[in-house]
């Protein structure tokens, strides 16, 4: 318990006092133990003093510890944000992976389907070109055998004209 200044002071009145009604020889002497009474006293109070402000020191260390650690949890949080975020992205990442994927095999599934139905188109104009060819070949033998009896028929008619026409020259 620290002394008041008030105290102090009368405390000194009561030693001056007491110092002045004794004799001087043992004045010196038991002044001398005053004198180191009071600066003991003044030491204790000063190292008194001194632990309070370092006990203060300590506290307002560990408040800064404590918000240190507060701290040093937030920015842990914000690490844990930013993985978190991260791990978003490499699941979106994944995802749009997956999506093109899906879309590269739609479109190679259309460029087969469109692959055989082209071949299924060329195989049609195939057919029909060959069924034109035949066509074009029976109407040509038709022609052909059109053209041959009709070149039989009028070699015949000519022949038979001419005959007729000779023949009606002689009996004239």
């Amino acid at each position: 318990m620290a002394l008041a200044q008030e105290d102090i002071e009368q405390i000194q009145l009561l030693i001056k006092k007491t110092l002045s009604e004794t004799p001087e020889t043992l004045n010196a002497n038991v002044r001398y133990e005053l004198d180191l009474r009071e600066r003991t006293i003044r030491v204790e109070e000063e190292l008194k003093h001194q632990r309070e402000l370092m006990l203060e020191g300590f506290k307002q260390m560990d408040k800064r510890f404590e918000q240190m650690d507060k701290r040093f949890e937030q920015v842990d949080k914000r690490f844990e944000q930013v993985d978190k975020r991260f791990e978003q992205v490499d699941k979106r990442f994944e995802q749009m992976q997956l999506d093109v994927n899906k879309r590269f095999e739609q479109v190679d599934k259309r460029f087969e389907q469109m692959q055989l139905d082209m071949n299924k188109r060329f195989e049609q104009v195939d057919k029909r070109f060959e069924q034109m060819h035949v066509e074009t070949t029976k109407r040509f033998d038709q022609l052909t055998t059109r053209i041959d009896h009709f070149m039989v028929w009028s070699f015949a008619t000519t022949l038979t004209v001419g005959g007729m026409v000779i023949a009606t020259i002689k009996f004239l």
